[in-house]
């Protein structure tokens, strides 16, 4: 089952809001669409929950997410803070401009690779063949394959250029790779600092940013939910790390070997974090044997991640009831 936790410090909190707001009707977006960022907005999040999220490190597994934003949306909880790191980063950056999780589910299923169609099926589907954009070498840059053509497919599909533009306040996490520190991105171009943040080392090149060389945000913290400050009610943790049966080669090629060791060091950077500093919410989902880059085995991700989007909503049911 998905994991999850919850503070007292938190719950007390949310029950004082829940008890002062009692007699105010509760705001309902109707047919998983979501307003804008406006007076009426801001005004409803005086009085409602402001629940924040931070949305975690963990390549195609990370897909989970949009499992974790429809809850959010069927429930009609706007966040009131987004943090993202690595695939969080872009997914949230997506929900943070405006759209709903279903959009974006609607957009990453044109990549599934169907295993009842034929090689010339999917050679002749034009969004199926965006996959090879996104996995030119780039030998010689600091990294194996390009993230050129998923920025520019996310470029496609974000409404705004700016943090400052989105709906939802939205801080990607990156490293710094000669200071070694964690770098949290919250204002100018939003792109680049999407880019940095899924940087992986070995993998995508650095990203030069703000007199920075930076690399993938899950080098120095997986599941950002320590940056959602003190003015969210809750705060919901989403690990995708997944995980990995032992496979009967002894020893794995590069990449397996690579993808392992960076999930070994977010592991153990999340067990100190849990164990001195849990979210109110923590949620896990159980996600095995999908590999880093395997987003076109988005249906296998998003069966597999049912049951934390149900554990989310059951817990998120019990709090705001």
């Amino acid at each position: 089952m998905p994991k999850y936790t919850l503070s007292r410090r938190r719950l007390l909190s949310l029950l004082a809001v829940s008890i002062s707001s009692a007699a105010l009707p509760s705001t309902v977006h109707a047919d998983n669409t979501r307003s804008s960022k406006g007076a009426d907005t801001q005004e409803d999040a005086t009085v409602s929950p402001r629940i924040g999220i931070a949305l975690g490190a963990g390549g195609a597994n990370g897909l989970a997410h949009i499992l974790m934003l429809e809850v959010l949306d069927d429930m009609g909880i706007e966040p009131y803070h987004i943090t993202g790191s690595s695939i969080g980063a872009i997914i949230g950056a997506l929900y943070a401009s405006g759209m709903t999780a279903k959009q974006i589910r609607e957009r990453v299923e044109q990549f599934i690779i169907s295993p009842d169609e034929s090689l010339i099926e999917q050679l002749s589907n034009k969004e199926t063949l965006r996959w090879l954009d996104f996995i030119e070498l780039e030998i010689g840059n600091g990294g194996l394959l390009s993230s050129e053509g998923f920025i520019a497919y996310l470029y496609e599909t974000l409404k705004y250029d700016t943090f400052e533009a989105l709906e939802i306040p939205l801080t990607v996490v990156a490293a710094d790779l000669w200071r070694r520190e964690q770098v949290a991105l919250e204002a100018g171009a939003l792109l680049p600092a999407v880019r940095a943040s899924m940087a992986l080392p070995g993998v995508f090149h650095p990203v030069a940013l703000n007199n920075r060389v930076l690399v993938d945000g899950g080098a120095v913290n997986p599941v950002p939910y320590d940056l959602l400050d003190e003015s969210c009610d809750i705060i919901i943790g989403i690990d995708v790390s997944g995980e990995r049966s032992t496979p009967e080669r002894s020893i794995p090629g590069y990449f397996e070997t690579l993808f392992s060791s960076v999930k070994i060091m977010q592991q153990s950077i999340m067990t100190e974090k849990l164990r001195h500093n849990p979210p109110d919410i923590y949620i896990s989902p159980q996600i095995v044997d999908i590999r880093a880059l395997e987003f076109y085995r988005a249906e296998q991700v998003f069966k597999q991640a049912e049951p934390a989007k149900k554990e989310l909503q059951q817990v998120l049911t019990r709090m705001l009831s």
